[in-house]
């Protein structure tokens, strides 16, 4: 059998090597406000490394943190035509209207991110309750705590405005509107956990939704 350490190898090796091409091409560029996130990302993924150590998150879960990390590395450094629409003055990517004055590459950083946070959250729920059923009560739990992480992530946007004099960070409804995404993500995440739930039993255990 496989053993844990070497199922997750591919997904680091991705990770780490995104991030070596990042990270230095902020730096260069100038983009303070991404090399402070380029740090963040580099502490969130050793964060994300404790809690699979001690959780064995689903390998389907690390791809998509990984991914969502690719998603927002991509949304300040890589810049779209000028023909394309965007939120004011800025051409990187999270500015991109999709639909336009509806749907922002951003918003669906967000969704797609705090999407995985719950399912994280849900995983590590079944790791210290043992196989449980996700009952309205424990995916209450699960979105309420991914959303306190959306609300963690713009505390840190926050404090980028802080430290960094230009940010591409938008003022309060462009953070409104980052926390509707949360909430839209979060409430994906906790009907496709029911979803699973309902049409695996009795075969499947609910701990191993994503494996």
């Amino acid at each position: 059998m496989t053993k844990w350490y070497e199922r997750i190898s591919t997904v680091l090796f991705v990770s780490l090597g995104y991030m070596v091409i990042a990270t230095p091409a902020a730096w260069m560029s100038g983009n303070s406000e991404f090399v402070f996130y380029c740090l963040v990302m580099i502490a969130l993924g050793a964060l994300v490394g404790l809690v699979h150590w001690h959780v064995r998150l689903s390998i389907t879960i690390l791809w998509g943190l990984s991914f969502w990390g690719a998603m927002h590395m991509a949304g300040g450094l890589v810049h779209v035509p000028a023909s394309w629409p965007t939120a004011g003055d800025s051409s990187a990517l999270y500015s991109w209207w999709i639909i336009p004055k509806y749907l922002k590459y951003d918003h669906m950083v967000h969704m797609f991110g705090f999407a995985m946070t719950t399912f994280v959250c849900w995983q590590s729920l079944c790791k210290m309750a043992g196989p449980i059923r996700p009952s309205y009560g424990a995916m209450l739990l699960c979105g309420a705590a991914g959303m306190g992480f959306g609300a963690l992530n713009e505390i840190v946007e926050f404090v980028a405005t802080l430290m960094v004099p230009d940010t591409n960070v938008g003022g309060y409804i462009n953070t409104g509107w980052d926390l509707v995404s949360n909430l839209v993500g979060a409430v994906l995440a906790c009907t496709w956990i029911k979803w699973r739930y309902a049409i695996a039993q009795p075969v499947a255990s609910p701990a191993v939704e994503l494996d």
